[in-house]
């Protein structure tokens, strides 16, 4: 699971949770595999993203060093942030661990990169 795709979900299906986001993450095994630097995608994505969120996932996974407290109004031109955030968004990948609702403590776990959202029928809304 790509950090990019942490940043995009929530536990809020679970009956009754009304802050599922951000999940915390538990990684027991993180990679960093090589993507080609796209910097007018880092740039696009950038307004999309839950900056909080993003900061507290790649420091649980441990890739959160240098990162600036609050996004800058723009990346353009700033080639080392640019790649800085490439590394976490795209290459930063925790192939196993777990999610946790950070509401209830409901763990997801993560195998083979992908987290399983799955809920139990006495968990669904």
């Amino acid at each position: 699971m790509k950090l990019l795709t942490h940043n995009m979900l929530t536990s809020n299906i679970i009956k009754g949770v009304t802050k599922g986001f951000p999940l915390g993450i538990q990684p027991s095994r993180v990679e960093v595999q090589e993507v080609d630097f796209n910097p007018d995608f880092i740039t696009r994505i950038l307004p999309k993203l839950d900056w909080p969120a993003l900061r507290q996932a790649a420091t649980e996974v441990g890739h959160g060093d240098g990162l600036p407290e609050a996004l800058p109004e723009s990346v353009d031109g700033d080639e080392g942030l640019q790649k800085m955030l490439h590394n976490i968004l795209l290459q930063v990948e925790v192939l196993e661990g777990e999610l946790v609702c950070p509401e209830t403590g409901r763990k997801f776990p993560i195998q083979n990169g992908i987290p399983n959202m799955l809920l139990n029928e006495t968990e669904v809304s």
